[in-house]
């Protein structure tokens, strides 16, 4: 049973995972064949950490 009073916590990092996921099934669902690891570090932006300009 949920908690009355609007006492919700919201996990940002399951949040920001979440997001992630749904973007990756996004661009598998949009390709014609399985995601290269190119793709799939493009779609979580994993060059991006890495590489911050």
């Amino acid at each position: 049973m949920a908690p009355v009073g609007g006492t919700a916590v919201q996990d940002h990092v399951a949040l920001a995972e979440i997001e992630l996921c749904g973007e990756l099934i996004i661009a598998a669902s949009a390709a014609e064949d399985r995601l290269s690891l190119e793709s799939i570090d493009e779609v979580l932006r994993v060059a991006e950490e890495r590489n911050p300009d």
